[in-house]
């Protein structure tokens, strides 16, 4: 029992070790602006076709349930607010972190893993060089950047996704619709959210290139790498959502 734990504690002290690594080496110089813009390129290309996927059935889904709670209720014209408020706050974010996490954390950990068995890791320490300051500082960085970018995507197509079902499916009133965008929702709702797909942006980036950077065994071993960035990373994005959504209850006064 104790075996177990212990590794588990060691695995997370490493990971967390590399986190302040990464973010301190964030201000030396030289900045890698061509590995930068690369990574945020190759992450955005991997990830933009399928976020828009899945952000119109997200808003589709959140457009369908609420207009059938609403018109239970006798609250139709606040199907858009509640809509809105649903995409913006936790769908965007959640959905931007799946993708971040599934597609551009899992690119990134094969890359480093495929790095370190080929013993280019190694070359590069033994040059001089850190694999953190060179590698790593610059895909966190562009994940980071990515992440926020998709949020507003997600963001605007899952609003103009549930808007569609509504009106087309529900028979929903277009007006109404539209015009209850600002009933429930509130510009630090979007802040929150940017905030959220920075920090999950740079949990998925750090995770993966933690797992890339310790992989061995060959081939199998940087497969396994992979799926166990991709778990990691998922469990670490539910958990942080939770306590930043509920810091922002505590500190941001709600509309009634």
């Amino acid at each position: 029992m104790a075996a177990p734990l212990t590794g588990v504690l060691r695995q997370s002290g490493s990971l967390f070790a590399l986190a302040l690594d990464v973010f301190r080496a964030l201000p030396k110089r030289p900045f890698q602006v061509k590995e930068f813009i690369q990574q945020a390129w190759f992450i955005a290309s991997v990830t933009i076709l399928p976020t828009a996927l899945v952000s119109i059935p997200f808003g589709a889904v959140i457009a369908l349930q609420l207009g059938t709670l609403t018109r239970q209720l006798g609250a139709q014209s606040y199907t858009g607010a509640a809509s809105v408020l649903a995409v913006l706050r936790e769908a965007s974010p959640i959905v931007t972190a799946l993708l971040i996490a599934g597609a551009g954390g899992s690119a990134i950990c094969a890359d480093l893993g495929s790095r370190k068995i080929r013993e280019e890791i190694d070359a590069m320490e033994v040059l001089g060089i850190s694999p953190i300051q060179r590698l790593v500082v610059p895909r966190v960085l562009a994940s980071m950047l990515v992440a926020v970018l998709l949020n507003g995507l997600v963001s605007v197509v899952g609003v103009v996704g549930g808007y569609v079902f509504n009106v087309i499916v529900q028979g929903g009133t277009p007006g109404a619709y539209i015009a209850s965008f600002t009933a429930l929702a509130q510009l630090p709702d979007l802040w929150t959210a940017e905030i959220k797909a920075l920090i999950f942006g740079a949990i998925a980036a750090v995770v993966a290139a933690f797992k890339g950077l310790g992989a061995g065994g060959g081939p199998k071993g940087v497969g396994d790498a992979v799926n166990q960035s991709v778990v990691i990373t998922f469990m670490l994005l539910f958990v942080v959502n939770f306590v930043i959504t509920a810091v922002y209850f505590q500190v941001v006064p709600q509309k009634i």
